[in-house]
């Protein structure tokens, strides 16, 4: 059996996807390029408005559309079936699926989904559903509690919306021979104090080759790490746009920073005196004064092109990865081999984990934990690997033959 078509994206990006509610969609015919089954349109209809309620957060946003994205794909596309038809039976098929989809649907880079053509938004025709850098696509365990999580809470919104009467994900009573038990908390995925100083050490060469552009590299590089930001955190959306004045200053002379983090949750971060100098670096960069004033509504993290902040947390990766991929070939050729590999696995996110990774090594757990915006002290102490550390180190001498 040949491998079936690679599909087209069927939700664009959160900047530019119209309101369902007041925007819904007349035909489905054009995005599956065949006839759609019996009531796939009001699939999409409510597969689009549980997506877009995720706007407050774009991170969740596109966690949500990638992972119903991928279900209806798959429901239309490979089984004819609308969500009224699906069964547990569909669910658990649809699972094996996820872990080894078509070589053609599967991309080797992330590409947009949809490209400007003619004033009008198109299908991007290099962009595929999944994407894997190695020569084959794995599912994570992480992934795959993703997909049942989310696929559950969207069967359970079309539950209370009265359009369907049973959750199938829930009536899969033994998930566990799809998912893992781990013996404890997974580790924090982070870079190596020698991987970070490579990796700072480009976005500083960078900026010192071409600081109109990347000045704004060596700032971005240095909040994600040492204010543990996200990269939400960092782009302009409907409900945040980080500005220069969230910048703030006490009565004491310490200065905080002001985000809306995860759960759309404001918090005050503590700025170091080093976090300080990098501000007052790239504000002077930009033709500022060298710290900003109370209530400055510069965007915190400008465009290099036309007036506002940057709009788009693809835009921040792109920055982030050119710092990464820099910084593994300078490793490769100094010798770091392995190091360098490892760094190919890296994420946006690793710089976060990095930055309290190595804070709390220093700084008192609970002050650690609010900088960073955890909901308790369970989560910090994730961060904390004496315990592990220990734990190796009376089994380094084991000995197996005496």
């Amino acid at each position: 059996m040949s491998s079936p078509k690679s599909p087209k994206a069927f939700f664009d990006t959160l900047e530019e996807m119209p309101n369902p509610f007041k925007q819904p969609a007349r035909s489905i015919e054009p995005l599956l390029g065949t006839t759609p089954p019996d009531n796939a349109l009001d699939d999409f209809r409510y597969a689009s408005e549980f997506i877009y309620s995720y706007r407050g957060s774009p991170d969740t946003f596109s966690t949500y559309r990638r992972e119903l994205e991928h279900f209806l794909q798959w429901c239309w596309l490979i089984t004819g079936k609308g969500l009224k038809q699906i069964s547990r039976d569909d669910i658990e098929v649809y699972v094996e699926f996820a872990r080894q989809p078509p070589r053609s649907w599967i991309g080797s880079k992330n590409v947009s989904r949809f490209i400007n053509h003619e004033g009008l938004r198109k299908a991007n025709p290099q962009w595929r559903p999944y994407v894997t850098t190695a020569n084959e696509y794995v599912l994570s365990q992480s992934a795959l509690q993703s997909l049942f999580s989310i696929l559950s809470s969207f069967f359970n919104f079309l539950i209370q919306e009265n359009y369907l009467s049973a959750n199938p994900v829930s009536q899969i009573r033994q998930k566990s021979k799809f998912i893992r038990k781990r013996q404890a908390q997974s580790k924090i995925r982070r870079l190596s104090p020698l991987q970070w100083n490579y990796v700072i050490e480009v976005a500083e060469e960078l900026a010192a080759e071409n600081p109109v552009v990347h000045e704004r590299t060596l700032f971005i590089m240095n909040a994600l790490y040492a204010m543990y930001l996200r990269i939400s955190e960092l782009v302009e959306t409907g409900r945040w746009s980080p500005q220069m004045g969230h910048f703030q200053v006490d009565q004491e002379g310490n200065w905080w920073f002001l985000t809306v983090g995860k759960g759309n949750k404001e918090r005050e971060i503590s700025v170091s005196n080093a976090m300080l100098d990098a501000l007052k670096r790239y504000r002077l960069s930009r033709g500022l004064t060298a710290l900003p004033a109370p209530g400055e509504s510069s965007p915190l993290i400008h465009r290099t092109r036309g007036s506002g902040g940057i709009g788009s947390t693809r835009q921040i990766r792109g920055i982030v990865q050119k710092c990464f991929d820099v910084a593994k070939e300078k490793m490769r050729k100094e010798g770091f081999v392995e190091e360098a590999e490892r760094l190919s696995a890296a994420t946006v996110h690793w710089l976060r984990h990095t930055g309290i990774s190595e804070d709390v090594k220093r700084r008192p757990r609970e002050h650690v934990r609010d900088d960073a915006g955890h909901g308790s002290s369970a989560i910090t102490d994730r961060y904390i690997d004496v315990e592990r550390t220990e734990r190796h180190a009376t089994a380094r001498n084991k000995v197996i033959k005496t």
